[in-house]
């Protein structure tokens, strides 16, 4: 990562999400609102069908991150604006998020770079304004 430069893309990574992935998610994270496993719970919501958990979603594109960097201590800050709730069909195949990154800063003096993120499924965006900030030393 010592030669990392503005405009740089991050290899692309696709996460295939199902509706037992957020029954997982629920459980572990103790989250277990129905709006991210029941349709009818959902749609009572107001919400078009069944959505990931937010942390969910961020923590997988924070896991990009640290994928990419390679150490989980050298993430100083991520952070993310939702922009689409993520739908889950209630299928075999589920969602797939597509998690990308752009490095768009690198600060010597401070030994950083930022890297601006994109998750995207169903071809639209689910996060806005995403950045991570990654120590270099």
């Amino acid at each position: 990562m010592a030669d990392v430069r503005v405009g740089d893309q991050l290899e692309p990574h696709a996460v295939p999400i199902r509706r037992v992935d957020l029954v997982r998610y629920a459980g572990a994270s103790g989250d277990a609102n129905p709006i991210h496993w029941s349709d009818r719970a959902a749609v009572a919501a107001g919400l078009p069908g069944v959505i990931a958990h937010g942390m969910l979603t961020m923590g997988l594109v924070a896991g990009f991150v640290v994928r990419w960097c390679g150490d989980p201590v050298a993430v100083l800050d991520c952070s993310v604006v939702f922009t689409r709730p993520l739908l889950v069909p209630d299928d075999d195949d589920g969602v797939v998020l597509e998690i990308g990154g752009r490095v768009t800063g690198v600060d010597s003096d401070a030994c950083t770079v930022t890297v601006a993120l994109t998750a995207i499924a169903a071809g639209q965006k689910v996060l806005g304004r995403s950045v991570a900030v990654v120590s270099l030393a």
